[in-house]
């Protein structure tokens, strides 16, 4: 039977995929809060690799949320797992990470979060639970059941309760400041969470209760940041192969492409990690990367995806080894994005459009189109319809933009150009397939659909033009199909 990755065999491993440090010799000074694949691959990547250069006061308690799984596998491993990376081009590697140093699951038990989040050694909680782990409603705290029991006094199982409840004892113990740090994919998230903290502890009752919103007013920050790294499903082909790199089974491992990226607005008040030391960027201009990101990676991705499903690739990489689809691609960014953007920081936004081709193009990630394509009316005001309203300020017609936009509504149709079935998930989609359905020319449904306004809101309606460069594509991808009309670029 092959062992399973541990410390006991931590030495036997092949020395280009050890860590240059000893794990049991790093101290706890970070708390997370999502313990997923994502994590692992990014946040505890950065810190795996400052511990390689030299800083071993950042070892880390994971916590995931509602399954015990990934614990459970920590634990079993000595909390040790890999990193799989698979690169567009050559062979894969693997790489032990030991920073973290104990893990938790929160609805099993809160109590170790709570304790961590008050060590006077801890200066830093991350966070990655998806959106639906915050529990918002609009900019508030959503009072559900979930929430109500956490003020109660119950052991909480929600994230802004876990917070709260720990900076609640951070108080008590003067243990001094600390960022509680959002790596979610939300605009602006830390200052999401800085309101649905500061709206959990003002509903606080109790003799301590205005000592914890002096506290967190004046102690606790809450840094905005923008990540970005593929991390795909772990197979069991996944682990085999980590497997034969390393000659132990690894049931952590995770899977992820070279390329990473973290942007982090400097807002720390107490010691913090270097991670600028390894390759994140400490900024003032978070917002200016996330436009970046949204503009130039998450519209083409989007792009890519829906013409790639209708045109019946299964996967990104397959679509976009797809000459035309390609060069719709980066017509999308160099005519209808990249004009609406500032570098950051000196970014060098071609390098960074071509870095973004070359990480599609990879077919060891196996992104799906009908994955990527999903919730699109979610999805298109942020990656596409604002830079396409800056376009239109300017005088100028987003043509691929447009595209964008009429693939888009074909995709809602379910059905690719073969006329095979396509999975489309969007919460809107009941409403808009009825409005694309209809029998009325073109401009006609392309108008109706610009109605949703919760999607184009009040104004892209009555932008005449607009409406009809996008029905013409529509109507093309609609009768024509995807090669014929991207034959028209």
């Amino acid at each position: 039977m092959t062992d399973r990755l541990g410390l006991a065999n931590l030495s036997d491993l092949p020395e280009s995929a050890r860590p240059d440090y000893d794990p049991r010799g790093l101290r706890t000074g970070l708390v997370h809060l999502g313990a997923g694949a994502f994590f692992r691959a990014h946040q505890a990547w950065y810190t795996h690799k400052l511990a390689e250069a030299g800083e071993r006061e950042w070892g880390i308690l994971a916590s995931s949320q509602r399954s015990a799984t990934v614990s459970a596998q920590l634990a079993a491993q000595d909390s040790l797992y890999s990193v799989l990376e698979r690169p567009t081009h050559g062979a894969p590697s693997a790489h032990v990470v030991g920073v973290i140093r104990g893990s938790a699951c929160a609805a099993a038990d809160p109590e170790p979060i709570l304790d961590a989040i008050a060590d006077p050694h801890v200066h830093a909680v991350t966070l990655t639970v998806t959106e639906k782990g915050y529990r918002a409603d609009g900019a508030r705290l959503r009072m559900d059941p979930d929430v109500l029991a956490d003020l109660s006094g119950r052991p909480p199982v929600t994230v802004v309760g876990q917070l709260v409840r720990g900076l609640q004892r951070r108080t008590g113990r003067g243990a001094g400041p600390i960022a509680i740090v959002s790596c979610d994919n939300l605009s602006h998230n830390g200052s999401v969470l800085r309101g649905l903290v500061h709206d959990f502890a003002d509903r606080l009752t109790g003799p301590d209760a205005a000592t914890t919103r002096e506290f967190i007013e004046r102690q606790v920050t809450f840094p905005s940041t923008m990540v970005d790294r593929i991390v795909p499903a772990t197979s069991d082909d996944d682990r085999d192969e980590v497997q034969r790199l390393l000659g132990v089974r690894d049931e952590a491992a995770v899977v992820a492409e070279p390329f990473i990226q973290w942007v982090i607005a400097d807002e720390f008040l107490g010691p913090r990690p270097a991670w600028e030391k390894v390759g994140a960027t400490l900024t003032r201009d978070v917002a200016g990367y996330e436009r970046v990101k949204l503009r130039l990676l998450n519209a083409t991705h989007s792009l890519i995806a829906y013409l790639g499903a209708l045109a019946g690739y299964q996967t990104i990489s397959a679509a976009l080894a797809d000459p035309r689809i390609e060069n719709a691609a980066r017509m999308l960014c160099d005519g209808d994005t990249m004009p609406t953007l500032t570098a950051p920081d000196g970014l060098d936004l071609a390098a960074y459009r071509d870095d973004v081709l070359d990480r599609f193009a990879n077919p060891a990630l196996g992104h799906r189109t009908t994955q990527v394509a999903m919730d699109g009316s979610q999805k298109l005001p942020q990656r596409i319809l604002s830079a396409v309203r800056e376009r239109r300020a300017d005088g100028a017609m987003p043509r691929v933009g447009a595209l964008l936009v009429a693939a888009w509504m074909r995709f809602i149709l379910g059905r690719d150009d073969g006329g095979r079935p396509l999975d489309v998930s969007d919460p809107l989609a009941q409403r808009l397939t009825s409005l694309i359905q209809r029998p009325v020319p073109a401009n006609e449904i392309v108008r109706g659909v610009f109605g949703v306004t919760e999607v184009f809101g009040p104004d892209l309606q009555e932008d005449d033009e607009l409406v009809d460069t996008v029905a013409a594509w529509y109507g093309s991808l609609r009768d024509f199909g995807v090669g014929d009309t991207l034959s028209t670029l």
